[in-house]
């Protein structure tokens, strides 16, 4: 893909450096994502034969969260380009609180995803297979699978709060950053493994 932005685009060497850079930056912070992710399946409980469900749902939502973070902050750049100062203070703060922040535990009883589901569902405490929804006695229940999965998500946005304005700061192409936020995104689920 790579190859293909540097012959194609009427700029393509720097498009395809823009590309390279801003790919090697989103793999490199979606690193993290993957122990989040071990240590979420973990404390669920996800059967393994579940996981690879949960994560192809988890990277699909992940995908279609990023567009939408990308295209507002491209927006807001557009609109009132000092907002760049505030996306690289953010940068700071988050990795401030990497290296000095220590070890942070998930708190299933006061995550907003949680009791966000929880308003509009009952919860099952079971697995049933690969559900994330089952029907019982005429009422609609989540299961943990479903939970699992809105863990992932929240988790991923927190993370996509740190990581587009890297990528904003590395180009403004709309483009650019997009695809190298997917080929990024989607090469997480292939890792995941490797490193679980």
């Amino acid at each position: 893909f790579n190859v293909f932005i540097y012959f194609y685009f009427e700029n393509g060497h720097q498009k395809a450096l823009e590309f390279l850079t801003g790919y090697l930056i989103e793999k490199s912070l979606s690193v993290d994502n993957l122990f989040v992710f071990i240590m979420i399946f973990s404390i669920m409980g996800v059967p393994d034969e579940s996981r690879p469900l949960v994560l192809k749902w988890g990277i699909i939502g992940a995908i279609v969260f990023r567009i939408i973070f990308i295209l507002l902050g491209v927006q807001l750049i557009e609109l009132f380009h000092p907002i760049i100062y505030f996306f690289g203070a953010l940068l700071l703060y988050a990795a401030y609180k990497m290296a000095f922040g220590g070890e942070e535990k998930i708190d299933l009883q006061h995550n907003k995803g949680i009791k966000l589901v929880s308003k509009f569902f009952s919860i099952k405490s079971e697995y049933y297979g690969n559900h994330f929804f089952i029907k019982d006695k005429g009422k609609i229940f989540a299961t943990p699978l479903f939970i699992t999965l809105v863990l992932i998500e929240t988790s991923d946005i927190v993370f996509a709060i740190d990581s587009i304005p890297a990528i904003i700061a590395i180009t403004q192409d709309t483009f650019i950053i997009i695809t190298s936020n997917v080929f990024a995104i989607l090469g997480l689920r292939a890792l995941y493994f490797a490193l679980a």
